[in-house]
C-alpha cells in the first residue's frame, strides 16, 4: 500500500498530536482491552486537516504565479 507522505505541520498541530499520543499511551498503560478508537480518530484528523491545507496552500502559489 502506498503512503502518502505526511504533510509539515503547525507547532498546534504537533502539540495536539503529542497530546493525543500521551493519552493513548496512559489509556494502554491502564489496559491493553481500553478502547483508543476515538483518540486515533482526532489524530487523524488533524493528520488529514494539515494535508488539506498544503494542498490549498500548493493551489493558492500556483494560482498568484499565473
Amino acid at each position: 500500500m502506498a503512503r502518502e507522505k505526511d504533510p509539515k505541520f503547525t507547532a498546534g498541530e504537533v502539540a495536539k498530536m503529542t497530546w493525543l499520543v500521551a493519552r493513548m499511551a496512559k489509556r494502554g498503560l491502564a489496559s491493553q482491552t481500553v478502547y483508543q478508537g476515538d483518540l486515533e480518530r482526532k489524530f487523524t484528523r488533524i493528520v488529514d486537516g494539515a494535508r488539506e491545507r498544503e494542498q490549498l496552500a500548493a493551489a493558492d502559489a500556483k494560482k498568484r504565479r499565473k
